[in-house]
């Protein structure tokens, strides 16, 4: 309804007001309106107790690019009089911000990939221990994903390498951040490679590339793979146990992941794989060493080899032998360099100490055995009584026996008056029951065969016993007994 033609009827606001449905004010607002011509009236300004600081404000968002916060900007705006509080010194920043960041967007637009041009590679933290490695190829959208223990710089390239395998071919670039394993150094804002990664990408043809530093916006369709990987493939099967387990599961999410239609390309990554891998660069016919050399080490005498000041043994074929030494996925592996075989695969440990397989030496290490050996008539005499003698000697030696000497002809002249084979009984029995004293072997061989001999407890003893009748206990009752009595 016109509210100026109610208000020409009635002549009041509260009348044109109720006429319309609305409030007087409204009416009065318009009706002022009308008469000057339909020319809003400038409202004004609500002063707020920051403007005296609007100004230095904004100069220190401008100087610092939109970074400071209004926490640090709030000394200096009371030392230049605001005296409000620091929530309403946070809305002026926040609004300083937003004007600058209007005039100062970063430019960001949608990436344009192209069929074998660019894999996109980066790392992220697995848990317990694990880092996960995840590679997109850019335009087909097929994803690598693989676990490992570290982040080095050889443990990188032999991820990109089986990438590359995985694929089937090389891109043209491969685009990382700023990782330290692959930096070199920056000099005037250029990422300089480290000498492994330029040999590895000369050896497969692709270009190094870099994004910004501290932009992983650059390289968001990796970022979003991490993320992807850690919700569905790390989170349901959380935490990793074995490496081993991790990378079968690893190659079973893939797999799973890269058959079905992605929700930004709508399309099979597979699918689209089999039409850019005409697009790859082939891959070389030898495969780059990636890593430390083998060290190479001489089996000692002891048939072992020295590798980070341990012992680790080998077969004792390859004694004065020069093998292969490297460590990889937390083992140490020892190989013939003759042959290229693994003779030898040990757990690594500490300084000092030994790794031993039993194997290599033919058998478990036998108990320590340091024979008698005769230098006098009386104990060549003695020890050629056999092993009987030779254990009685060492039991007597090392119960402390200091006559041991002399209770050797002792011995003998015993063995000449008892004869050979009754000596022999009365040193096994003095063997047996711990009697190291020349004196003793006399007090046995003075009780002769009728002591007592004390053997291991055998079967247990059977015998069938006569059958003899017997009588219930009923016929021992009293009654029972009264009756015999009285018949006798």
């Amino acid at each position: 309804m016109d509210i100026i033609a109610a208000y020409r009827e009635v002549g009041t606001y509260r009348g044109a007001a109720q006429i319309c449905g609305t409030t007087h004010k409204t009416v009065r607002r318009i009706i002022e309106r009308s008469l000057t011509g339909n020319k809003p009236t400038c409202r004004k300004r609500r002063e707020h107790n920051f403007d005296a600081v609007t100004e230095l404000v904004a100069g220190k968002v401008q100087a610092t690019a939109g970074k400071i916060s209004a926490k640090r900007l709030l000394p200096l705006a009371q030392a230049a009089g605001y005296t409000g509080s620091a929530r309403n010194l946070r809305r002026l920043v926040a609004s300083a911000k937003k004007t600058w960041r209007r005039d100062h967007h970063r430019g960001r637009r949608p990436a344009i990939w192209t069929p074998g041009e660019m894999l996109v590679i980066d790392w992220g933290d697995a848990g317990g221990g694990l880092h996960v490695f995840c590679a997109v190829l850019a335009w087909s959208r097929i994803r690598f994903v693989r676990f490992a223990d570290n982040q080095r710089a050889a443990t990188t390239l032999a991820m990109l390498a089986e990438c590359f395998e995985e694929l089937g071919g090389v891109p043209k670039a491969v685009l990382a951040d700023r990782m330290g394993c692959l930096k070199g150094g920056v000099v005037a804002n250029k990422v300089i490679p480290t000498a492994d990664y330029v040999r590895l990408a000369t050896h497969y043809a692709f270009r190094p590339d870099w994004c910004e530093a501290a932009d992983p916006e650059s390289k968001g369709i990796v970022e979003n793979l991490v993320g992807y990987a850690k919700r569905d493939l790390i989170a349901p099967h959380a935490p990793f146990d074995d490496l081993t387990a991790a990378n079968v599961a690893a190659r079973q999410w893939c797999a799973e992941v890269n058959a079905v239609p992605h929700s930004e390309i709508c399309a099979i990554p597979v699918e689209r794989l089999a039409a850019e891998r005409e697009l790859l660069s082939a891959l070389p016919s030898l495969r780059p060493a990636i890593g430390k050399a083998p060290a190479t080490r001489k089996v000692d005498k002891l048939s072992c080899v020295r590798f980070g000041s341990a012992r680790y043994s080998v077969p004792t074929r390859l004694i004065g032998a020069a093998v292969a030494v490297v460590e990889a996925d937390g083992r140490l592996l020892v190989s013939d360099l003759a042959t290229g075989e693994i003779v030898a695969e040990h757990v690594p440990v500490a300084p000092g100490e030994a790794a031993v397989t039993d194997a290599h030496y033919g058998g478990p290490r036998p108990a320590p055995r340091r024979p008698a050996r005769p230098r006098t008539e009386a104990e060549k005499t003695f020890l050629g009584l056999g092993p009987v003698a030779e254990a009685f000697l060492a039991a007597s030696a090392a119960s402390g026996n200091t006559r041991l000497a002399a209770d050797l002809e002792e011995l003998a002249a015993l063995r000449a008056a008892h004869g050979e084979a009754a000596l022999l009984s009365a040193l096994e029995r003095a063997v047996a029951f711990r009697r190291w004293r020349a004196e003793d072997v006399r007090s046995i061989l003075a009780a002769g065969a009728g002591t007592a001999q004390p053997c291991p407890a055998g079967e247990a003893l059977v015998l069938e016993l006569p059958q003899v009748p017997t009588r219930p206990l009923s016929a021992y009752t009293l009654d029972k007994l009264n009756q015999i009595g009285q018949v006798s």
